[in-house]
């Protein structure tokens, strides 16, 4: 015990008078951390924290947790070092820096339809300003409004097109950045929208509005499905709970005849 104290302490030393410089250490070794990092990571936390969430700095946190409780792991059994106490010290780090990602992953599956219906409605309304303007100036004037979650890629998107990237790709890039439904589609065909003459813009248009219309319809009938299924889910656990109430009391009562 007195042996996990002092190292304890000289530990605590070392990083309080910056001997030892934990930020120094995951900015130099960065590279190899970012290969456990997450595809759909920071989509993630835009869906749970909107615009002001700091993915990199989040992620920085998440290394430097699991790291400070393997190596709490390992000062605890400092006496009994062997293989298998460095498997489970290694173990423990995958585990807590693991958890809040998968605390974001059950965020996402228990609001997952209310996330994947912000993109057609948000489209909705950038329909109504590219009547009037170009893709990506409508873009740039849509943010202030748009849906948290997507606002960083949004500014994105304007950022690279306005630096001269006239290809597909911004488009691409945000839709892989939010995976949401439909969305690489939809910003397929908001960039073909962009692009062309301008006397065909509103044929485009037009049938940008139909898939959108469409999506939110589509949208509106899972939500409703869903709802309809809990009702009925419902109704059959009180059809369940009367039936068992009553055979109970049918039950007793026969119980209470046969006794008398």
């Amino acid at each position: 015990m007195d042996i996990i104290l002092v190292c304890a302490i000289l530990i605590f030393i070392l990083f309080y008078n910056k001997t030892v410089d934990g930020k120094k250490f995951l900015i130099d070794n960065e590279k190899y951390f970012q290969a456990l990092r997450e595809e759909d990571y920071d989509f993630l936390l835009y869906a749970k924290y909107g615009e002001e969430a700091e993915p990199d700095l989040l992620f920085r946190k998440r290394i430097t947790t699991a790291l400070i409780f393997g190596f709490i792991f390992l000062i605890i059994f400092l006496n009994e070092i062997s293989l298998i106490n460095i498997v489970l010290a290694l173990i423990v780090m995958f585990g807590v820096f693991k958890f809040p990602y998968l605390q974001l992953k059950q965020y996402y599956k228990a609001h997952l339809h209310e996330i994947d219906i912000m993109l057609p409605y948000y489209l909705k309304s950038l329909e109504i300003l590219i009547q009037h303007y170009t893709v990506p100036v409508a873009i740039g004037k849509s943010i202030d409004d748009a849906p948290e979650i997507f606002k960083p890629g949004l500014r994105q998107i304007v950022e690279r097109v306005n630096s001269g990237d006239s290809s597909i790709d911004p488009y691409m890039e945000f839709s892989n950045t939010y995976p949401v439904r439909d969305s690489m589609r939809m910003m397929r065909l908001l960039y073909r929208l962009g692009i062309g003459s301008q006397e065909n813009k509103q044929e485009r248009l037009m049938m940008f509005s139909r898939t959108v219309s469409n999506l939110q319809n589509k949208a509106r009938e899972i939500k409703y499905k869903e709802r309809l299924g809990h009702m009925e889910s419902q109704t059959m656990i009180m059809l369940v709970v009367t039936g068992v109430a009553v055979m109970l009391i049918i039950l007793v009562s026969m119980m209470g005849m046969f006794n008398v």
